[in-house]
């Protein structure tokens, strides 16, 4: 399946027009703009901490910046400030910066060793449930995480949150790429109210579209 058939199956999933999305970890903007193609009316909050990714987000959004909310911010277990790793590389791709994480790298320096990381840098952090309160979402549609590995982080400050939250795709490592990474089992053991409604494998890797059966 096709990056945009992913995109139109979770959006006629959400059966509304105007649907609450939390892109966390939106890099780039491709998948807001995505959705935003498919969903002009919905609610889109975007959170990313690497100043290079935001960048290009304004960038490719343009226009369409004024559409979205834009929170140049990472999504944890805390408040306040915490270490980021930003992804590099040489070559063509020396402006990689779709790995950074706010977990430390471990696997990854062997399975993609033509990604380096930098120095950390000290970028802000919020709790999910508490970004939440303050923005007053109470029901939110779908929580589309990609997070390199900092999956427990989200979901430890988020547990209220995601409890209100009706699909979560996410993407899962059973190699523990950064470290402290969840497998996709231990994803669903700290989410037992969820149900795995759609999987795209990759070895031992993938995404996973996971919905919440109290809804």
């Amino acid at each position: 399946m096709s990056s945009v058939e992913v995109h139109q199956d979770i959006v006629s999933l959400l059966q509304k027009p105007n649907p609450v999305i939390l892109d966390i970890g939106c890099n780039d903007g491709t998948d807001t703009q995505q959705f935003l193609s498919l969903c002009p009316q919905a609610q889109l909050y975007c959170f990313e901490p690497d100043p290079r990714a935001i960048a290009r987000f304004k960038k490719k959004l343009g226009p369409s910046l004024y559409g979205v909310k834009l929170l140049e911010i990472a999504i944890s277990d805390r408040n306040g400030m915490i270490d980021f790793h930003p992804s590099n590389a040489d070559g063509d791709a020396k402006e990689w910066d779709l790995s950074g994480s706010i977990r430390r790298p471990k696997n990854h320096l062997t399975e993609y060793d033509w990604v380096r990381f930098d120095r950390p840098v000290s970028v802000e952090t919020r709790r999910l449930d508490d970004w939440c309160s303050e923005a007053k979402l109470n029901t939110i549609d779908l929580i589309w995480m990609d997070v390199q590995g900092a999956e427990a982080d989200v979901i430890a400050g988020g547990m209220q949150t995601l409890g209100n939250t009706r699909f979560v795709y996410t993407e899962y490592s059973d190699r523990e790429l950064y470290e402290g990474q969840l497998s996709l089992q231990a994803i669903l053991d700290l989410l037992p109210s969820f149900e795995v409604a759609s999987h795209y494998p990759r070895a031992v890797e993938g995404d996973v579209l996971l919905k919440n059966t109290r809804f």
